[in-house]
């Protein structure tokens, strides 16, 4: 707050003490040892405030002296409430510090009037508190409560609270709940227009890529029941262009062996399994049964189970026999089950826990070890123990075969894990051998859990990732899709290298195309680029550095900054390799005159496509060798301004499309 306590007014720290200045009156800052008549229940209080940061919780900052409200006692899982004694409404304005989770209705801070909620605010996922201001000036003289709740178990179930001021001035603008517009879905102010988020509720790792009677389908881990991680479920939508997707009905539920992780689904063209009724052949998904995870699995472990479709994805049943595969290790999860020809047996990648003997913690017990497994079956029901990846590998293992130079070279085999790193070697079958070190398959702060396609009629790879930790304040959904890239395998001096491109189909939401050159030896300065009221657009910029130390731009109030020095591109606290390339770098570039042929990359030119949504950016550096996704939370007007310094840039140009939403296709 701007003005809290001024000289002369004492710090109390209980309900209800007089006020030395009639303007400002301090109803609780959390100093003593206990709540001071406030009343908790439940568990989640404790039996009196917070110091700061409790165990294994990220750093806790912006709150007043050494006490607090927090509610990560022992983590999310523990709820409850605490409610302050009666309080006398005869200040206008209510200011508190808030953080923690931005669950509406269930990590909040409410003001209750004749036992009814008048005002709340959440936290923004934050762990630092910041500054609110309630307008109380329609209930002045009435009694009144303050709650402070925490009704979610999951990520982000706890809040933050600090330092309650009645007073006659608003230290901030006060701040008023905006109800959800129902009758406007898929047309609120944060909703990605040409990413996919589901209509309502939690999303994160989309499961069960595959392709068929010609729709693509997108599973997705999903709370139908709440904005914050839990009681994970499959969602369920489809698509016949990979942008206008339709959600359908849940396809997996929690069961007794647990609630419903990651995994994969595939056409069993062969009827290996003996699960198709019909004259088409079903839809298999494997998938992850996460025991312990709710009440009803109490106790039980990690383990895989197997559902199966005959009406192309509408309808679901759960194996009989479920598992497929018992519990190996600490945690197993995320199979990606698909058919290798050559050897005659569906492939099981899935990622196990192993316990480390020789790596021991503080408290003498085994370390976990993150690895790679590979299974193999020939009826998707059996799965045998093939091999172990040699290195660590953590989460949503991918795995795919892919094109070197766009055929002209031998196919390899790429292995990735939840955080993007891959790599590139052989396969037989039944092992894989790493070719290639380690790398970096996205630079950016966003992207997790990216899966591939199955069954593809084209021959493409086409990937979507999760885009963690983005922010939807008072949104219906909370998280979005990456928009869907092409893989593809490029020789360099290293071994290959995985080079990511948006799919072609974007082209279909292009509503204009805006191409210009920049005049040559452009100097130093600013220059707002053609096209910059586009709310969605893709932008491709290509630039010969000259004598430029920096070229920047900023796009929707973020900055993305190439450095001569370095070569690297600067954004969001993140650092993207950028070299100056020749023509032969990665994928060709899309610069193009409206609807004309493309455009051949100039020699010793940096080229950067950006994808611009409402709630984020995804580059793509020299023609997807490199790619970096970020979330944002839009705070200026649309607009695409270009910054040069240090020097002038050779040669320049920029293509700017303007996309239309793909949820009004």
């Amino acid at each position: 707050m701007h003005s809290v306590l001024r000289a002369g007014l004492v710090s109390l720290s209980v309900l209800g003490s007089v006020a030395v200045l009639a303007e400002e009156r301090l109803i609780a800052d959390f100093e003593g040892s206990d709540y001071a008549g406030w009343v908790a229940t439940g568990t989640a209080f404790g039996s009196g405030p917070a110091h700061g940061t409790l165990p294994e919780q990220a750093p806790v900052t912006g709150f007043r002296g050494q006490g607090l409200v927090n509610t990560y006692l022992g983590g999310d899982k523990p709820i409850g409430t605490l409610t302050s004694p009666e309080i006398e409404l005869n200040h206008r304005y209510l200011s508190f510090l808030i953080g923690g989770g931005a669950e509406e209705g269930r990590t909040c801070v409410n003001v209750l009037v004749d036992g009814q909620v008048v005002r709340s605010a959440t936290g923004r996922e934050d762990e630092t508190l910041s500054t609110l201001t309630f307008d109380l000036g329609d209930y002045a003289g009435k009694k009144a409560r303050i709650q402070i709740v925490d009704d979610v178990t999951g990520g982000w179930g706890h809040i933050l609270a600090d330092h309650f001021v009645l007073s006659d001035t608003a230290a901030t603008p006060p701040y008023f709940k905006q109800p959800l517009d129902t009758e406007t879905l898929y047309e609120e102010s944060y909703r990605p227009q040409f990413h996919f988020t589901a209509q309502k509720g939690w999303l994160n790792d989309p499961n069960g890529l595959v392709f068929f009677g010609g729709e693509y389908h997108l599973f997705f881990q999903h709370n139908p029941k709440g904005r914050e991680w839990g009681n994970m479920t499959w969602g369920h939508a489809v698509s016949t262009n990979l942008l206008e997707w339709n959600q359908l009905e849940h396809a997996l539920h929690p069961d007794a062996l647990g609630t419903m992780f990651s995994g994969s689904a595939v056409v069993d063209w062969k009827n290996t399994g003996g699960f198709q009724t019909g004259k088409e052949p079903a839809l298999v998904a494997l998938y992850t049964a996460a025991g312990g995870t709710s009440d009803e699995s109490k106790g039980k472990p990690f383990t895989q189970g197997l559902a199966f479709s005959n009406d192309r994805g509408r309808t679901w049943k759960k194996y009989d026999k479920n598992p497929v595969l018992g519990n190996i290790g600490d945690g197993d999860r995320d199979p990606k089950v698909f058919w290798h020809e050559p050897s005659k047996h569906w492939v099981m990648p899935l990622y196990i826990g192993e316990k480390d003997p020789s790596n021991l913690d503080k408290n003498g017990k085994p370390k976990t070890r993150n690895v790679c497994h590979f299974y193999t079956s020939t009826d998707l029901k059996q799965w045998t123990f093939a091999s172990k990846f040699a290195e660590e590998l953590y989460e949503c293992p991918g795995f795919v075969e892919l094109p070197v130079d766009r055929g002209t070279k031998p196919s390899k085999w790429v292995l990735w894990g939840a955080s993007g790193e891959y790599w590139v070697g052989r396969f037989d079958g039944k092992s894989f051998t790493a070719e290639t070190p380690k790398r970096k398959g996205d630079f950016g702060s966003n992207a997790y859990a990216a899966q591939a396609f199955d069954n593809l009629p084209d021959q493409r790879v086409i990937l979507i990732n999760w885009m963690q930790g983005g922010k939807y304040p008072s949104m219906p959904f909370n998280q979005q899709m990456g928009f869907p890239v092409e893989l593809s395998l490029q020789s360099s001096a290293e071994g290959p290298r995985l080079v990511k491109w948006p799919i072609s189909e974007i082209r279909q939401l292009f509503t204009s195309v805006l191409h210009e050159e920049l005049p040559l030896n452009f100097p130093a300065g600013k220059r707002a680029l053609s096209g910059t009221n586009a709310e969605l657009a893709d932008l491709e910029f290509e630039f010969i550095p000259g004598s430029a130390t920096t070229v920047a731009f900023d796009l929707r109030g973020n900055r993305f900054e190439w450095n001569a020095v370095s070569q690297e591109l600067s954004a969001f606290g993140r650092k993207v390799p950028a070299p100056i390339g020749n023509r032969n770098l990665g994928r060709r570039s899309e610069f193009r005159r409206p609807w004309g042929p493309d455009y051949e990359p100039w020699e010793k030119s940096v080229r950067l496509r950006f994808l611009i949504d409402r709630t984020s950016i995804e580059l793509f550096v020299n023609g997807g060798t490199a790619a970096a996704s970020f979330c944002f939370v839009p705070k200026v007007a649309p607009g695409n301004t270009l910054i040069v310094e240090g020097g002038e840039l050779t040669r320049s140009r920029v293509t700017l499309r303007e996309l239309k939403s793909a949820w009004k296709y």
